[in-house]
């Protein structure tokens, strides 16, 4: 009994020590997150580092959530807040190695830009660039004051390249047949499984594409550093530069290490200036009677259904219609926003989620609410399907867009495996069509059957667009048919009304809702992003072993090349179902 007892007690002592321990745990947390927060200093230097991976979109959950890692769009809105700050004298940025991507560049510059107008300045510096992204990471730079070069580094920064694979080889070794249809001939998607390189359309429509992008970068590098266009091309073409020669050619002013360009951003700052991280950085609040506006992201593929994983691990932005639907219609219903701003950074995907997303936007504008789609570094195929249905659209110049078509088969596996001396025999009841996605090729019936389904999603597609723009069937046929192109070139087509950032989206939303131009809008987030506590409780759920599997899988998954993968297996497994497929063409910014 005295045993029995004593381990009674044991068992309330170490009850007790745990609920102490949580407690103690819980404090400090609290303790930390109203203390991480110091005094605002008088002078305040932001800065930001473009070697730092952002996604265009903040993540909801997980400990991406709970650290409150900013998405792209949300510095470029502290950007502009700061503009109004007078503690904010000016940015120190850090220029990436490799490039950025080119609409991300162009939305940045505008950024700084516009900051710079403000009376603010922007001291940039970089360690050099590699042939990697193209002149993306130079012309997110050149609109600075200051553009400083460390010794001895170099800057590559030459042409556009967009680089495809292509498995037909592959297949054929194998054995497999993919029967995968596209329409039309610009849906350049399959010509990954269905040749060994670009076909005359597909070639015709990256070799555009390629050249408005790296036009387009030329002149903006051109205007910022007072060049003319001949010369800065001259240059970049030229290959490789060193500092000495990046300088003599006037793309950058003067040589120094980072810690020297600091010393230079403080000193103009002004005395006991402090840097300031921008992801971090708290602009001052607006008042409580500010008009509302909400923001509604969707980035990646677009999928069917809601969040494809609850684990706290699984943090990324998403695209799946559930989600993203109920964003809207939940933005719709707020009688405080005003307006709703979709920010879509898309590939494409699932047409019949895309249907789902449109639909939505359709029904938040019966009940008077404009919606406005700022388009981030691409919006094709199905991100541009959810888009159409917008009372306006902002793209950048670089903006990937159009790719209006969708595609659809299968994979016939069965001559592969039969290699293996894997054989397959079937009963079917049902008619002719109850085998259609199995393992051998299609029936010509099955074939013309599927053909005669995917032309009537393309002529649906085709239909809402046209709807959306103001256009006839024919005139978005002529500029559909599969064909990317780039934001400036769509502007051209009418597949988009303005060339603009995600915050002259933001402001024309406020004209479209009535919202008096000088007022700064408060922006309501959707689907809701969980506070660093919330995202904190699903943290709570796995243990340590899980906890380290996790952050390992999803730095694996996370990884760009790894991706790719991913996203083909999905894309497969897809068109493996009967489901069609709304996916602009694989490509590779070089």
């Amino acid at each position: 009994m005295r045993t029995f007892f004593l381990s009674m007690a044991g068992a309330f002592v170490a009850m007790f020590l745990f609920l102490f321990l949580m407690g103690i745990f819980f404090v400090a947390i609290i303790f930390s997150a109203t203390s991480s927060a110091p005094d605002t200093p008088d002078n305040i230097v932001l800065s930001l580092d473009l070697n730092s991976e952002y996604s265009d979109q903040a993540p909801v959950s997980g400990i991406a959530a709970f650290a409150a890692t900013p998405g792209f769009v949300d510095l470029l809105t502290k950007l502009q807040a700061a503009e109004a700050d007078d503690s904010v004298k000016g940015l120190y940025l850090r220029g990436a190695t490799v490039g950025i991507g080119s609409s991300r560049a162009e939305e940045l510059r505008e950024a700084l830009l516009s900051f710079r107008d403000s009376g603010k300045f922007v001291i940039a510096h970089t360690q050099g660039t590699f042939g990697v992204g193209g002149p993306s990471a130079l012309r997110s730079i050149t609109p600075a004051d200051e553009v400083w070069i460390q010794p001895g580094s170099e800057v590559f920064a030459a042409g556009v390249t967009f680089e495809t694979e292509f498995l037909k080889g592959l297949f054929d070794k194998i054995d497999v047949t993919p029967e995968i249809y596209p329409f039309y001939e610009y849906k350049n998607a399959p010509n990954s499984y269905n040749e060994s390189g670009y076909t005359a359309p597909h070639r015709e429509a990256m070799t555009q594409l390629a050249q408005s992008l790296w036009t387009q970068s030329l002149n903006d590098i051109a205007a910022d550093r007072g060049l003319a266009v001949a010369d800065v091309q001259t240059a970049l073409e030229s290959g490789p530069m060193t500092a000495e020669q990046i300088i003599a050619n006037e793309l950058m002013d003067k040589e120094g290490y980072p810690e020297q360009a600091e010393e230079a951003a403080k000193e103009k700052a002004g005395k006991d200036a402090e840097f300031v991280d921008l992801a971090s950085y708290t602009p001052p609040s607006l008042p409580l009677k500010a008009p509302a506006i909400a923001v509604v992201g969707g980035e990646g593929a677009v999928v069917t259904g809601g969040t494809n994983s609850g684990s706290p691990f699984d943090s990324g932005p998403a695209f799946a219609s559930d989600t993203v639907a109920r964003a809207i219609l939940d933005a719709g219903d707020n009688d405080k926003v005003k307006a709703i701003v979709f920010r879509v950074d898309s590939p494409g995907g699932s047409p019949t989620a895309s249907d789902q997303i449109w639909n939505a936007i359709e029904r938040v504008q019966a009940k008077g609410k404009p919606v406005v789609v700022s388009m981030g570094s691409l919006a094709a195929s199905g991100g541009y399907y959810v888009s159409a249905g917008a009372d306006y659209i902002v793209a950048n110049r670089s903006t990937i867009t159009g790719s209006i078509g969708i595609f659809g088969g299968k994979f016939a596996l069965a001559g592969g495996f039969n290699k293996l001396g894997v054989t397959f025999d079937t009963v079917s009841v049902g008619g002719q069509f109850a085998d259609a996605y199995g393992m051998d090729e299609f029936t010509p019936e099955q074939e013309a059957e599927v053909k005669a389904s995917l032309k009537r999603g393309y002529d649906r597609f085709v239909g809402i667009v046209a709807d959306g723009r103001g256009m006839t069937y024919d005139e978005v046929h002529d500029v559909a048919r599969g064909h990317v192109w780039s934001g400036e070139d769509a502007l051209d087509r009418g597949l988009v009304d303005e060339i603009g950032s995600f915050t002259d989206a933001i402001e024309k939303a406020k004209e479209l809702a009535g919202i008096d131009a000088d007022a700064t809008p408060r922006l309501i987030y959707y689907p809701h992003r969980k506070s660093g506590f919330e995202a904190l409780e699903g943290l709570f759920g796995a243990s340590a072993q899980t906890a380290e599997s996790m952050a390992a899988i999803s730095s694996i998954t996370n990884d760009k090349r790894v991706q790719v993968l991913l996203d083909e297996l999905a894309t497969a497994r897809a068109l493996s179902a009967g489901e069609a497929q709304a996916i602009v063409p694989r490509m590779n910014e070089r």
